[in-house]
Parts: C-alpha cells; structure tokens; sequence
C-alpha cells in the first residue's frame, strides 16, 4: 500500500496555516456567535499555531470586520482571541464579508502566492472558511480544512455536531479535510 500525503503533494515547503477569525466574539457568554465547543477547538488551534511557530512556518491571520448591524467593530469581542494574537512577522487581513477575499489584500496576496497549500482553522466553519474554501477553489488555490480545528455556531435549532458535519461535507467538495492527527503526521516529515 503506497502512502498518500494528506495535504496533496509530497513537497518540501511547509503549508500556511490560515487562523479564521479567532475572535473574542466566538467564545462570549450570551452572544449569537458563540462556539459551543469553543475550549476543545481552541486547544487544538493553539497546538497547530505553537507547531507552526516552532517550527517558523507562515502563519495568517483572518479577522472578520462586518459592517452588519449585530457586528459592533469597535468591541472589544472583535479582538484576538490573547493566547493566538498574531505575531510579529504574521500577516494579518481583515475581512468584511465571509469570505477572506474580500479583502483585497489577502485575495492580492494568495494571486501573487504561486503553488501555496493552505491549512484553514478557526471558528465561523460556516462563513468565512466555507466561503473563502469556495472562492479559493474558483481560483486554483488549494486549501485543507482540519475537521478537529474548525468550529461553528448553531445556526438554527438542532444538534450543533450534525450541523458541523453537514457544512464539512459541502466543504469536502471543494477542499481537503483532514484530522490535526493526520496533520501533525505529514508535517513531521517537514520539520527542520
């Protein structure tokens, strides 16, 4: 049996790792957008960032500014999350709709990023990481979603895990997905 890589390739460069608006709004007591299983992901998120900034591999930041009514950007439940604030040397881009291209910096930046992986974790699964996934697919840009490192609010009533799932399953049409497990895995063969 012939071992498959599962971030696609067997190439040397490590994959980006793209934090989708790991944001104090997601883990608020009380609030619309609050993640359910915010401290098991977040766990996960800061294992996957520590992994990356060990090792000195890129690392991007995606913070969600909507202009919506319920989205008061000069809150401080839209700053980073403390224990995953970007770095210096980390690129930040602030989004104003669900997807990370609409910020024309990060759509100019991944236009002039030939041949990239990107790994996508963080909250908002069913915003901004499935539509930055699509968009990302229209453009050739080839992204990884870890299923263990991605969490969404309930958008309506009903089981939270089944709702994950289903928006995994659209997701899986147009990106990877993968385990932090498999992950850390292949990455092991990347490190220096």
């Amino acid at each position: 049996m012939s071992y498959r890589d599962p971030l696609g390739e067997s190439a040397t460069d490590p994959p980006v790792l793209v934090c989708a608006d790991l944001q104090c709004e997601y883990l608020a007591e009380g609030r619309k957008h609050l993640i359910a299983d915010g401290d098991l992901i977040m766990s996960r998120c800061r294992q996957l960032i520590a992994l990356w900034r060990g090792n000195l591999w890129p690392v991007l930041h995606l913070k969600r500014i909507a202009q919506a009514a319920w989205f008061n950007p000069a809150s401080n439940l839209t700053n980073w999350l403390p224990e995953v604030r970007p770095t210096p040397g980390e690129l930040t881009f602030e989004h104003p709709l669900p997807s990370a291209y609409s910020s024309a910096r990060f759509a100019e930046y991944m236009s002039n990023m030939r041949g990239i992986r990107c790994v996508l974790l963080g909250f908002s699964l069913d915003e901004t990481i499935l539509s930055t996934v699509v968009e990302g697919f229209h453009r050739s840009h080839r992204y990884q979603v870890i299923e263990d490192a991605v969490a969404c609010r309930l958008a309506c009533d009903g089981d939270v895990a089944a709702y994950k799932l289903v928006v995994t399953r659209v997701i899986s049409n147009f990106a990877g997905v993968l385990d932090s497990a498999d992950l850390t895995r292949s990455c092991g063969r990347l490190a220096v």
